[in-house]
């Protein structure tokens, strides 16, 4: 009987996914032999509000997630970005013309999350949000600290400065445009994106080629 009620569980949910109309998106291995010097890309970088209208390439993509917070030590499962007392808690959304989803370091991949263009609410009132092809957006998961203190904000948010920063990074070594913001609109990202009550939306970097 059990079984059956996985069964049914599983179907529910790959129902669900598939009538938001967006699939999952496989990302590529990381290539970790791309971009320019370390010392180049701190040359390099500078912030960008201006993206050519072009989307991003899955390779592109690929690398972007994995040099933001992907995982570069398998068998311990650690990530790109250190975190404090490594509890992990950033995620990272990526809000797409087409949907948002959520980026599954361990498997690589994008999760669909809601179908529909939701730059906007990162916009904040700045409208070249809206032209960026992919927006980054990191959220804390205040939960994995256990019981929220005061410092767990401050934790939290230092979490997603690092993870703007291998973004900021893999863009100045990559010939990418990007900026990092805090401007947004939390409550309806909060309500689009169904984020719980611990999870609190603190950066986002939106990302897109440069205008040649």
């Amino acid at each position: 009987m059990k079984l059956y009620v996985v069964i049914f569980l599983a179907c529910c949910f790959s129902f669900g996914l598939s009538a938001q109309g967006l699939e999952e998106i496989k990302l590529l291995a990381p290539d970790k032999t791309r971009g320019n010097s370390m010392m180049q890309a701190f040359a390099n970088r500078h912030s960008a509000r201006v993206f050519a209208n072009k989307k991003l390439s899955v390779k592109d993509l690929s690398d972007l997630l994995w040099a933001a917070n992907g995982v570069n030590r398998a068998d311990k499962g650690m990530r790109t970005a250190p975190s404090a007392l490594n509890k992990q808690d950033i995620d990272v959304y990526v809000v797409l013309a087409e949907g948002a989803y959520l980026y599954d370091a361990k498997a690589h991949t994008l999760k669909p999350v809601a179908k529909g263009d939701y730059r906007p609410l990162l916009a904040g009132g700045q409208d070249f949000v809206n032209k960026a092809p992919a927006c980054l957006l990191m959220v804390s998961d205040l939960s994995r600290f256990g019981e929220e203190k005061e410092y767990t904000r401050m934790m939290a948010a230092m979490d997603a400065g690092i993870v703007s920063q291998n973004i900021n990074l893999f863009c100045a070594g990559a010939g990418l445009s990007t900026v990092p913001r805090a401007s947004m609109d939390q409550a309806g990202l909060r309500k689009a994106l169904k984020l719980k009550d611990s999870q609190i939306p603190l950066m986002n970097n939106p990302v897109g080629y440069p205008v040649k």
